[in-house]
């Protein structure tokens, strides 16, 4: 068994407690979390908002600063993949169960309830898009980059271990293997359980919701769980036996399905309406950038809903979920410059996120607009992407592909996340054992059951703003060491090619 530490047993012990919470008394542990939640975004909603558009600023300037042709490696060290491999991993982690889930459902409720413009009108459909861009676009991988970047560096030109602590070493030097440190890395595992437990639930709830809406099956919490369970018991079986091919074949399967549910949509549906609706977004995402990444809503209450509801409960799971991609992108990022890594991570990712909600957005604004499949507006969010489906042709086709897309995300990111969580509490072992994993799994798998069980997808919202609010700080703390670490060693640097 992997070498543990306390960072391990005082994360299970709260995590177990967690779950008995729920499982003992759901009602008090959904009103507790709701009222955390409401305070939250209502006293805080601009700390996320702030923190956000810092990290986009931030990532931005690392390209044209000083430390651009800084290498995530030792002097001369070569990338261990090739860019299209590399590109391909980054893709790979732009993917997920929340594209799958959002990205006809988000672009729909947009419409269908607008922020400022007329509902179900042209100018309601134009916003939709370009909001669903925006929650999917540079802020995203902006959170994404600066973890990924700081892990990364810190692993690969200093040596550290691949701890979230380890990275604060300029700021708080050995306290980072104290109890300070300890905190650091509780946090994060934390955040991690919160922000994957967030997208199993949605997972298991478009599941659910797919073979409702083409069987008798019922979309209800019984069928989640059972979904949750079936899941929990083939990632088990893989951890198990170690059988690394599988999950590594499932990975691969994830792109291939990915990118032909994305190819069928587009050329079944209306590919001439997609193509121009992709660049004009684009052109009036990257207009209005600026604007939107510090819109409150401080003077139109409905519109302060709309942002805590959307882009706050967005900047919050993107936050919760960055210990996972974050672990994930350093891991393929070793012997890339700071300036090809921000570059690669911020606009690659971006663009394919872009183009996948104007895919199925853009479908279903187009079928609902055109009168060609009406209601897609009035069913669940879980079953929106079926709904879709339906008015093309090869629907069956498209309903099985997503189905079976979304269990093969569903497993791989269980598996992927109890390696992060138990890499977090073994010290940063690039090989946790196989019981550390399967005991995180299964505390994953929990806390989305109690999640759901306690509140449905709202729950899901809940957990990741509260989980994702003292994780933002160590973020912001994650800048400054890092830059205190790249302005050391580039000092280091000239000093030492002064001497030669």
């Amino acid at each position: 068994m992997s070498k543990v530490g306390k960072v391990f047993w005082i994360s299970l012990a709260i995590s177990a407690i967690f779950v008995v919470w729920g499982v003992a008394a759901p009602k008090n542990l959904e009103y507790i979390s709701n009222e955390a939640q409401s305070f939250l975004t209502s006293q805080f909603g601009w700390f996320y908002i702030v923190s956000v558009a810092i990290f986009l600023v931030f990532s931005i300037y690392l390209i044209f600063s000083r430390f651009g042709h800084m290498r995530l490696g030792k002097e001369g060290e070569k990338p261990e993949y090739n860019r299209i491999t590399w590109f391909a991993m980054l893709f790979s982690a732009g993917m997920g169960i929340g594209l799958i889930f959002w990205g006809a459902a988000e672009t729909l409720a947009h419409y269908a309830a607008p922020p400022e413009a007329e509902a179900e009108s042209i100018e309601a459909a134009k916003n939709a898009l370009r909001y669903s861009v925006f929650h999917w676009g540079l802020q995203t991988w902006a959170v994404y980059t600066v973890i990924a970047l700081a892990i990364a560096y810190f692993k690969f030109k200093r040596g550290a271990p691949g701890l979230i602590s380890s990275t604060f070493e300029p700021l708080i030097g050995e306290r980072t293997k104290g109890w300070i440190g300890n905190v650091i890395d509780i946090i994060a595992v934390f955040a991690t359980i919160f922000g994957v437990a967030t997208s199993l639930g949605l997972g298991a709830s478009q599941i659910a919701g797919g073979l409702s809406f083409i069987s008798d099956i019922k979309n209800n919490f019984t069928t989640q769980f059972i979904i949750i369970i079936i899941v929990t018991i083939l990632f088990m079986a893989s951890a198990w036996s170690g059988i690394g091919k599988g999950i590594k074949w499932l990975s691969n399967a994830n792109i291939v399905l990915a990118v032909l549910l994305l190819l069928l949509t587009l050329f079944l549906g209306p590919t001439q309406f997609i193509l121009n609706t992709f660049i004009a977004t684009m052109g009036s995402y990257v207009e209005s950038l600026p604007s939107l990444s510090f819109q409150t809503g401080s003077f139109n209450d409905n519109f302060n809903g709309w942002i805590q509801s959307w882009t706050i409960f967005y900047w919050a799971w993107f936050i919760a979920w960055s210990p996972f991609v974050g672990t994930f992108i350093a891991r393929v990022s070793k012997g890339r410059t700071v300036r090809e890594f921000v570059i690669g991570v911020l606009f690659i990712p971006t663009i394919f996120c872009a183009f996948w909600f104007i895919v199925f957005g853009g479908s279903s604004l187009f079928q609902e607009i055109n009168g060609i499949n009406t209601g897609l507006t009035d069913l669940a969010q879980e079953e929106t992407l079926f709904g879709l489906f339906e008015g093309m042709p090869m629907s069956s086709v498209l309903t099985i592909i997503a189905l079976f897309l979304i269990s093969t995300f569903f497993i791989t990111s269980a598996d992927s996340a109890t390696f992060v969580l138990g890499m977090q509490t073994t010290n940063g072992s690039l090989n946790p054992s196989n019981k550390i994993k399967m005991i995180w799994g299964i505390i994953q798998a929990a806390t989305a059951s109690v999640l759901l069980a306690t509140g449905g997808l709202n729950a899901l919202q809940t957990a990741s703003i509260v989980s994702a609010f003292p994780f933002a700080f160590i973020l912001l703390f994650m800048v400054v060491a890092l830059v205190m670490a790249m302005n050391e060693d580039l000092k280091k640097e000239k000093s030492s090619k002064s001497k030669n």
